[in-house]
């Protein structure tokens, strides 16, 4: 048996607004102790025997997976990109479909990127009895020992008795408080803890059965896959046409196979921003703190801001999240209603506050947006070592460039300059040019863009290196 991890890392994350956006969804904030979540969850399983992990992620966060997987050292890692989201169910199956080619006897332990566990030693003993099991054709899900009665978990009722991998013998979905206490008083209830232990081969051929129309986008998307070194692209028309269903319905609750192993350590799959507060360290009056935040006579509150120096006085019970360009204000027990308000900024056209983070991710380092008006924007634009931007051009805006740290290689139409700390340079509207970062060290350069349009759909790419257009 050879296990994979397969990490799912296409999740939005929407209701840790306004840190978590479109382009920077929670698996990749730096939540606990300076690592993602999704860092940490492929650290959990290093020391299990395995293969080398497969990570799904949508097309636009290929280089954010890249960055996490060079910041703990994981080499050799497949990254499979989705062209649409497509929910878990066909992530699943496609990657299955590709491993399954590779290596028929492979055992997948499918995990989701932005869950926060805490194992302890019988949490690794559950998960090898659990593969070895699904080795033996079980599809296995994984439970967790609830400590309270929840509503915002799905439950799964074990079969009784005291095995570590028991039959399923139903699913419940997010049950009101009071058939969620009866649960939990009852037993053999487990939250959903949304991974699983698979064979790759034993799935699909049951997937076949209970979702065929999942099988067979899963065969063609992967017939059609282009492979380019540790990069696999989904097909659009392909993958597009598989149904948007979970594994939970697409294969759990239709099959006669499924199994769940209970798990006791610490889970949350921080779905809010009270899970958030929940996982957190607190003061003596309950309080948890990430960031610039400074609580002054309050209690049981969350603060979190990495830009302005958020101080709350007298406040009791409250989630206070600062972003550079949004605050959100909340009840921590109204926490999972976020989701209303990322809906009413859908409503008033707010994309500016749900799509893009104040600081952006890029292949070659990235930006955070200072100062934005009718006709000039500053940003502050940071470069990693040996990295360099597209060869580019603007048909709307000029730019000028101030470096404040580091050294910067500047292409100007024909002409190559080094530029270090204080220097300056301009570049004319409609200039061919590039900046690069020949040291090693972090280049840190402010960019201050003046015309009538400053879109970021006003770069022209001549030439780059990561192939986008």
């Amino acid at each position: 048996m050879n296990m994979y991890p397969v990490i799912l890392a296409g999740g939005r994350g929407t209701r840790l607004w306004p840190l978590s956006r479109a382009d920077k969804p929670k698996q990749f904030l730096p939540m606990h102790g300076g690592q993602s979540l999704f860092e940490r969850t492929l650290l959990r399983h290093r020391d299990m025997p395995h293969a080398a992990p497969w990570i799904v992620c949508g097309e636009a966060d290929r280089f954010q997976v890249q960055d996490g997987l060079a910041a703990i050292g994981e080499d050799g890692a497949t990254i499979v990109t989705e062209p649409v989201a497509r929910n878990t169910a066909p992530a699943i199956a496609v990657v299955a479909e590709l491993i399954a080619r590779r290596d028929p006897e492979a055992v997948l332990l499918v995990l989701p990127s932005d869950h926060l566990i805490t194992p302890d030693a019988s949490y690794f003993a559950t998960v090898e009895t659990a593969l070895a099991q699904a080795a033996a054709g079980r599809m296995v899900t994984f439970g967790v020992v609830p400590s309270f009665p929840e509503t915002g978990y799905g439950y799964i009722k074990a079969a009784p008795g005291s095995e570590p991998v028991r039959q399923v013998e139903r699913f419940v979905e997010k049950p009101p408080i009071a058939e969620a206490g009866r649960m939990v008083s009852e037993g053999n209830y487990y939250w959903n803890a949304g991974f699983f232990a698979l064979s790759a081969r034993a799935m699909l051929d049951e997937l076949a059965r209970t979702a065929p129309d999942v099988a067979q986008a899963a065969k063609a998307a992967a017939d059609a896959a282009h492979e380019s070194g540790s990069t696999i692209t989904l097909p659009a028309a392909e993958f597009a046409g598989a149904p948007d269903i979970s594994i939970d319905y697409a294969l759990f609750e239709r099959t006669d196979k499924a199994s769940v192993a209970p798990i006791s350590c610490a889970w949350s799959d921080v779905g809010s921003w009270r899970a958030y507060w929940e996982t957190l360290d607190k003061d003596e009056a309950g309080n948890a703190i990430r960031g610039k935040g400074m609580p002054v006579e309050s209690e049981n509150s969350l603060i979190v801001s990495d830009q302005a120096d958020v101080i709350a006085l007298g406040v009791k019970d409250l989630a206070i999240i600062a972003a550079r360009d949004a605050i959100l204000v909340c009840p921590l027990d109204r926490a999972q209603d976020v989701k209303i308000v990322v809906a009413h900024l859908k409503a008033a056209k707010r994309n500016e506050l749900l799509d893009v983070s104040p600081t952006v991710t890029r292949p070659w380092g990235g930006y955070t947006s200072i100062m934005k008006s009718g006709r000039f924007q500053v940003k502050h634009l940071f470069v990693a070592p040996g990295k360099r931007l597209s060869m580019q051009k603007h048909h709307h805006r000029a730019e000028h460039w101030v470096v404040v740290s580091g050294t910067a290689e500047v292409t100007i139409d024909d002409t190559v300059q080094t530029l270090s700390e204080n220097q300056s340079t301009y570049i004319p509207l409609g200039a061919v040019h590039r900046l690069a970062n020949p040291g090693h060290i972090l280049l840190e350069v402010i960019e201050v863009q003046t015309g009538s349009y400053l879109g970021e759909d006003d770069i022209v790419r001549l030439a780059d290196e990561w192939g986008r257009r």
